[in-house]
């Protein structure tokens, strides 16, 4: 409680005075080319870190290093998140250069009571979009390094859970590489736009063949291929596209079993506003699949080399006011495991609504569900289908122009839905959070 009382106090303190509590003497003009510059300091509990399932394990042993994942156990987690942020576009001069940013948002946890799990994530986040009519070009990246453990944790006696093993991943040593690149040909009724993904996670930690330790592998996903629109009005378009990609998951130097593959994907899709108040992206079509075939060195251990899936993504945003939205995000597509071993289908739905309650005071609430389905593998031990429920809300109070704060809560529910499990109460998990934050911004 005295690290809550932490936030409140300095809070106070900054929104006390009466050059802050008037908000006229406290405001300055920031330079055009100044995007942001913030920090906020937030302060939380969860009451099962690991997001584990296990309460009463068999004998383990912990490498030196790790930790091992059991269930309960919990936490206070202090974050502090500056940010600053730059658009070079005003500094240039150029009239058909909007954005040319780069910004830094690092996040520094400490986590009180489970020091293992405490990280450093070093974030750069870099943006270009100009146009010269008719062609437009735009181009985003966003570069993560994640100073934490260089060790897995232990699970013990193997029983693992897909989503847990992913919140301890996402602490570990590790770098992110999330980018995009588009250029689109603009005419009246029509457009053509090439572009081109990468989603890319190298992993630092340690790899070492011992009962119930997570392995995480190196693994990407790159992509490129071009859509063409048909504008049925101005604002509304139809869309036919292809991609070609590649995704790759590291071999273990102790197993032969790796799912790099290729892919092509036909899409039909919707993109644009039928109503001022709803605008759409959405995207789907079938993805042909292709998985390197089994040798002495390696093995795929797929049940079918030649599947084929379904691969859709969409956001939809429903606008009721200013500052009321309703946003409905889903995607669905075959991805290699970041456990290094049988690819998993995922499926993930997210509904979040904000709404402004008084001109200072805002709230949000979202729920999600996401499944992962194992069973395309033909690994007996990495049969399995999990399911996530998460329902979350917040309140945001803005003190004034450059202060706020925050209160949020998320309550999870990890599932199995696979059936002949032994045991499966090992597989579920329940999980609490709560944190409460002030954001600052200059």
């Amino acid at each position: 409680m005295k690290r809550i009382h932490l936030i409140f106090a300095a809070t106070i303190f900054l929104t006390g005075g009466k050059v802050l509590a008037d908000g006229t003497n406290a405001d300055f003009t920031k330079p055009a080319w100044l995007t942001d510059c913030s920090l906020g300091v937030k302060e939380s509990y969860d009451d099962n870190v690991f997001m584990s399932g296990v309460n009463n394990p068999p004998a383990y042993t912990v490498p030196a290093g790790s930790v091992a994942a059991l269930k309960d156990r919990a936490s206070w987690i202090t974050t502090v998140s500056p940010k600053v942020g730059v658009n070079f576009a005003p500094l240039i001069g150029a009239t058909n250069l909007s954005v040319l940013s780069l910004a830094y948002t690092p996040d520094f946890a400490i986590y009180h009571d489970q020091s293992s799990e405490s990280y450093n994530a070093h974030r750069l986040l870099a943006a270009v979009k100009t146009t010269t009519e008719p062609v437009s070009f735009s181009a985003d990246n966003n570069f993560v390094y994640i100073d934490g453990s260089d060790m897995g944790p232990v699970y013990p006696g193997s029983l693992y859970s897909a989503f847990a093993t992913t919140a301890d991943r996402e602490r570990r040593k590790q770098i992110q590489d999330r980018a995009n690149v588009s250029v689109q040909f603009d005419q009246k009724k029509w457009f053509f736009r090439p572009t081109a993904s990468l989603l890319l996670y190298d992993l630092m930690t340690v790899q070492t063949n011992s009962p119930g330790y997570q392995n995480y592998c190196d693994r990407y996903d790159v992509n490129g291929g071009a859509d063409f629109g048909y504008k049925v009005t101005p604002a509304l378009a139809l869309t036919l596209g292809y991609r070609y990609g590649h995704q790759y998951q590291e071999q273990y130097a102790f197993s032969t079993n790796s799912c790099p593959n290729d892919y092509q994907r036909v899409l039909v899709g919707v993109e644009g506003n039928p109503w001022k108040w709803l605008n759409l992206k959405l995207v789907g079509g079938p993805d042909f699949r292709s998985y390197e075939g089994n040798s002495a060195e390696h093995r795929t251990p797929m049940n079918n080399l030649h599947p084929v899936k379904f691969y859709g993504e969409g956001l939809a945003t429903a606008t009721f006011a200013a500052e009321n939205t309703l946003t409905l995000k889903y995607k669905l597509w075959q991805w290699v495991a970041g456990s290094g071993k049988v690819p998993y289908y995922e499926g993930a739905y997210e509904l979040a609504y904000h709404c402004k309650l008084t001109h200072q005071l805002g709230f949000d609430l979202g729920g999600k569900i996401i499944d992962w389905d194992f069973t395309s593998g033909n690994l007996a031990a990495c049969r399995r289908n999990d399911l996530q429920y998460t329902v979350s809300s917040g309140l945001i109070y803005a003190v004034n122009t450059h202060i706020s704060i925050n209160l949020t809560g998320a309550v999870d529910w990890g599932r199995n839905d696979e059936s002949g499990v032994v045991n499966p109460q090992n597989r579920e998990y329940a999980r609490q959070s709560i944190s409460l934050g002030t954001q600052w911004k200059f």
